[in-house]
């Protein structure tokens, strides 16, 4: 018997053309794209591998976890890199970014996530990327967690290699992403010998076997499922709008936010300003005494399948996330994950307000 998981038809290098098109039309950006099969990590490291070398010096802004990670592979490229880190429970400022340069006039390579879902923090990437393309450094963008959440628009913002993955705000799978390629990253790419070549890093193959082939040979069998999985999320959101799938998001932030400053019992914000906080994940630190990873367990006895976990690392005992992203982007997740942090809480002898965190979410969000 067939199955329609299993017995498909192949997907032709014309349809995986259409799908990188579509991708695009998302990012709003005429350059090229790229889709690895793989999930975001493939491509972000094969950026950073395929950019720096020694002699490359880097500007690594670390706001969460992620920026630790590329500031580890851009040195073991060779690269010399300065970090700019700052509180994760705010965001970095392009005057920062401004001072940092002026400080280091050689930089050449500047990498920044956009959203750190792992922190619940967001940076204003417009602003920043003027200040690097007045530099003249390469500037590579973490979107992962910001596509389909809040604007994003690498050509206009001067971004040079920005990867999006499916997993967070597009509501899809985590084992495709893709990145977008400017003209110029691609020449420093072509210059760098240590730039990965016939590997499942390199984007050089991609380019050259690919792009510069006319697009008609595949560099190897295509991941069936994750690419048709891509093109429905791109789909969904055509049909939703992008506007109004990135209103559903800026409204599901603020609203537990809201609810979690009513329901009290000493959950607070992590991330101390709203203006600094990414609308595809609350962060939320627990109060002392409270251990997050046994409160999340406790809120998910009686439904596991809300969007509540622990912050990773050093952050499991003090933070606990609201993952609302994709389908977990409505009031209705919103409400039952403060319900059940709520009650995980009053377990624990903290005095909580549920009716009082359900009508700040219902005046932050009236209506979906």
């Amino acid at each position: 018997m067939t199955h329609p998981f299993l017995d498909l038809a192949p997907l032709t290098p014309a349809h995986f053309a259409a799908i990188e098109k579509r991708v695009a039309g998302l990012l709003a950006t005429e350059q090229d794209v790229v889709i690895m099969q793989g999930e975001a990590l493939l491509p972000l490291e094969g950026c950073i591998r395929g950019a720096a070398r020694p002699g490359t010096t880097a500007l690594n802004v670390v706001t969460g976890p992620y920026g630790q990670t590329f500031g580890n592979w851009l040195r073991d490229c060779g690269a010399e890199v300065v970090d700019l880190t700052v509180p994760f429970h705010t965001a970095v400022t392009a005057e920062q970014v401004a001072e940092a340069l002026a400080d280091h006039p050689e930089t050449d390579f500047v990498s920044l996530v956009h959203a750190e879902a792992a922190t619940g923090n967001t940076n204003p990437v417009a602003e920043i990327g003027e200040v690097v393309r007045a530099h003249g450094a390469l500037f590579m963008l973490d979107a992962v967690a910001s596509v389909g959440a809040e604007p994003l628009l690498p050509d206009v913002w001067g971004v040079d290699l920005c990867v999006i993955g499916a997993q967070k705000a597009m509501g899809g799978p985590a084992g495709v992403s893709a990145v977008s390629v400017s003209a110029r990253a691609w020449e420093r790419m072509a210059e760098n010998p240590q730039a990965p070549r016939h590997s499942y890093l390199s984007l050089l193959d991609w380019k050259q076997r690919w792009i510069d082939g006319g697009r008609k040979a595949l560099l190897h069998a295509p991941a069936q499922l994750e690419m048709l999985a891509l093109e429905a999320c791109v789909e969904r959101i055509e049909s939703e709008g992008l506007e109004a799938l990135m209103a559903r998001h800026s409204a599901a932030a603020a609203a537990t936010r809201a609810g979690a400053l009513a329901l009290g019992g000493g959950l607070t914000p992590y991330v101390h300003e709203a203006h600094d906080a990414a609308p595809v994940a609350t962060t939320l630190r627990v109060p002392d005494g409270v251990d997050a990873s046994a409160l999340v367990a406790r809120a998910l006895l009686a439904e596991p399948s809300l969007p509540l976990i622990a912050g990773g690392g050093a952050l499991s005992r003090e933070m606990v996330r609201v993952n609302h992203y994709g389908v977990d982007a409505t009031r209705g997740a919103v409400l039952a994950s403060l319900a059940a942090l709520g009650s995980a809480l009053a377990g624990t002898g903290r005095q909580v307000d549920l009716e009082a965190a359900r009508e700040a979410v219902q005046e932050t969000w009236p209506s979906e």
